[in-house]
């Protein structure tokens, strides 16, 4: 996966249907998730396509690492920039990070309708609840 830098890098070069290129191609470059863990226990809430988020075990006790899917291709894109963000860091770092505020340069709201990052939030806070839980269980 991509670093988050790596990818707003490449985003500040391009413009409208360029950039949804490039969060369909991120979108394509999440590691695959299993059916199996496609369920109603994984869907994130709120998002106007189907969005699943799975916590798998890191290499390290003290690290996240998500496995995430979605149905439609722009919003998996979205899904991917949310996991870049925090994938393979320290749970405690995550869980004092600013996701919304790292996320912020990529100006989504302006670049997508309103439909589509709905349920950025609920990603995110199930992102951070996680790493919170973690966080606490490995001190």
């Amino acid at each position: 996966m991509r670093l988050l830098d790596d990818i707003l890098e490449e985003y500040e070069f391009l413009e409208g249907d360029e950039r949804y290129r490039l969060l369909i191609e991120l979108g394509r470059e999440l590691e695959p998730m299993p059916d199996a863990l496609k369920t109603d226990a994984t869907l994130v809430r709120g998002c106007s396509a189907a969005v699943w988020v799975y916590p798998t075990e890191a290499k390290n006790a003290d690290t996240l690492h998500f496995l995430a899917d979605s149905n439609a291709a722009i919003t998996k894109g979205i899904v991917a920039l949310v996991i870049a963000a925090v994938q393979d860091r320290p749970a405690a770092e995550v869980a004092r990070m600013d996701v919304v505020g790292a996320l912020a340069p990529f100006d989504l709201k302006s670049q997508l309708s309103s439909n589509r990052t709905q349920g950025v939030p609920n990603m995110i806070a199930l992102v951070k609840e996680h790493a919170a839980r973690l966080a606490a269980a490995c001190r």
